[in-house]
């Protein structure tokens, strides 16, 4: 018996296995979108984006909507379906901007109801336009979506 407490075991004569894969951090297309957005000025543009519309699917009585609010239809300028979930919940109130504690992370935008599969789907409606600036193109986003702790 060995005394690591490792997963990773050794058999016969292969290479030894770290455990590791070829795979890189920070590859996919999302995470180089959000990298670039972090470092671009706000009038980079020239882009091409595809246009998303993110309808609920979820039945209305779901209790999946007990943590996430819906907002109805929304249409979204985004690089791929990924990026429009996070570009619609990106117009969501984040805690850090009120008075609310978040549930299991530093921010509530992953609680946002646009990133989970089950309550909306992503479906491309139009492609490759360069005529159009990433974000909200129609829908009305709450911002009621967090409760303060403490009522003014």
């Amino acid at each position: 018996m060995e005394s690591d407490m490792s997963n990773v075991s050794r058999t016969g004569k292969e290479e030894i296995n770290n455990a590791t894969s070829q795979t890189t951090f920070g590859k996919s297309v999302e995470s180089q979108a959000q990298i670039q957005d972090a470092q671009a000025s706000p009038d980079v543009g020239g882009e091409m984006l595809n246009i998303y519309r993110l309808e609920p699917i979820a039945a209305p009585d779901d209790p999946r909507w007990d943590n996430s609010p819906g907002h109805g239809t929304v249409v979204v300028a985004a690089r791929t379906a990924g990026d429009a979930r996070i570009v619609a919940a990106a117009r969501e109130l984040d805690f850090m901007e009120v008075d609310a504690a978040p549930a299991e992370d530093v921010t509530t935008v992953n609680a946002s109801a646009f990133r989970d599969d089950k309550l909306y789907t992503v479906i491309e409606i139009e492609r490759n336009r360069g005529d159009v600036t990433r974000g909200v193109l129609d829908g009305a986003i709450a911002v009621d979506t967090i409760r303060p702790v403490q009522s003014d």
